[in-house]
């Protein structure tokens, strides 16, 4: 008699096991790189494994990387550790981040610091504290109150510059930024941060969440004053203009660019993570433009549980329903792993960064290509305003509201 628990005898289908996991001596490994794609064989190690190799394979094919960012980067100085180089190198096409981690990235250039402002703090340590000694913790790291109150300063000065009065989307405004920043580094012999470096290499930033943030509380702080005084402050965000011009990066990419792909780095979730899986439905859903297809490669950290429900921790197979990324290529170019990114990043970057089969390659300068890239995709829109105009039409049942 055969029992439904009987341990299955004879040899296994060859189809059902895959390659023998045999792992090399990492004491006999010649680079970083090679104990990602050699050592690490299994468990969570294949993920980060399959992680290194994807992201390789993109950039080594010289496909534009997006990558979204959330969490303190710049507080942790990790953007000098790592992504300044890959920036440099000529590999990131442009940047998603959180407003507070533009804010942040001017803390360094204030004034002439001894020694950076941004110090170690204890995770567990005593708050209240920290509070009566007016640090603020971010984690294990924190500030004096008063980096805030001049970061603020500097801020609103920026702010109520000539070239500043006007609506413009988060790119602009990230992009005349970096150019005070750079001063700033500058005038203090300061390393260059985050918006600086893009500054000069003319990596567009988008910040998905405009409002949320201290840079963005600065502006309100003068616009509130306009109301006030009768005195004019003009700058606004075009929102509208921000999406459609991540979007015609995105057109750009899968008809314009060299490798006519995609490739996305996501760290942490968040809304930066949204804002950059959304060109496609948007070109695609929205403006009902043919032949549009999501990310070929996408690779990610991030924290959040899948269970969740939020976009934070959706992988990638989840994002292939809604268009953002290539059913064609999600099940080979794909990977997500669940970590924070802070302990992964330096290590994948030193890979890549020391793989001479990658090389440096120009700057891609999307910014000073913006006008052209968002025109060629504005006539695009144009030559199929027939279809979008089949959506205008919807039957409303209006509310009919009795009166008081």
């Amino acid at each position: 008699m055969t029992y439904p628990c009987q341990p299955a005898t004879g040899e296994p289908k060859p189809a059902l096991l895959g390659p023998p996991v045999v792992a090399k001596r990492v004491d006999e490994r010649a680079s970083i790189g090679e104990i990602f794609t050699h050592c690490m064989t299994a468990y969570g190690g294949a993920y980060v494994s399959r992680f290194y190799q994807i992201l390789r394979e993109a950039i080594r094919r010289e496909v534009p990387l997006i990558v979204s960012i959330a969490g303190p980067i710049t507080l942790a100085d990790q953007h000098r550790a790592w992504l300044i180089p890959m920036i440099e190198r000529g590999w990131i096409a442009y940047l998603t981040v959180t407003d507070a981690i533009c804010y942040h990235d001017g803390h360094d250039s204030l004034e002439a610091f001894d020694q950076r402002p941004i110090g170690r703090l204890p995770l567990f340590g005593d708050d209240k504290a920290n509070l009566q000694a007016g640090l603020i913790r971010v984690t294990d790291v924190g500030f004096h109150e008063r980096i805030l109150l001049q970061q603020d300063k500097m801020i609103t000065a920026v702010m109520q510059r000539p070239e500043f009065q006007r609506t413009m989307t988060t790119t602009e405004r990230n992009y005349l930024l970096g150019q005070y920043y750079e001063a700033q580094e500058q005038a203090y012999q300061v390393r260059p941060g985050l918006l600086s470096t893009c500054y000069r290499h003319q990596v567009p930033v988008f910040v998905g969440a405009a409002a949320d943030g201290s840079a963005f509380l600065n502006s309100v702080k003068l616009w509130a004053r306009s109301k006030l005084t009768g005195e004019s402050y003009r700058f606004g965000y075009d929102l509208h203009a921000d999406v459609f011009e991540s979007c015609a990066y995105h057109y750009w990419g899968l008809f314009k660019s060299k490798a006519k792909a995609l490739a996305i780095l996501i760290l942490g979730g968040g809304v930066p993570k949204n804002y950059s899986l959304q060109p496609e439905p948007t070109l695609s859903q929205v403006f009902l433009l043919d032949n549009i297809r999501g990310y070929d490669y996408d690779v990610q950290i991030v924290s959040a549980p899948v269970t969740d429900g939020s976009l934070s921790g959706c992988p990638p197979a989840e994002a292939v329903t809604w268009g953002k990324i290539s059913p064609k290529t999600y099940q080979t170019y794909t990977e997500s792993v669940q970590a924070d990114y802070t302990t992964i990043m330096p290590f994948v970057a030193a890979g890549l960064l020391s793989d001479h089969s990658i090389c440096a390659r120009e700057q891609l300068r999307l910014y000073a290509k913006r006008s052209v890239i968002v025109d060629d995709l504005l006539a695009k829109v144009g030559s199929n305003l027939d279809r979008i105009d089949e959506t205008l039409n919807f039957e409303l049942k209006l509310v009919s509201r009795a009166k008081p």
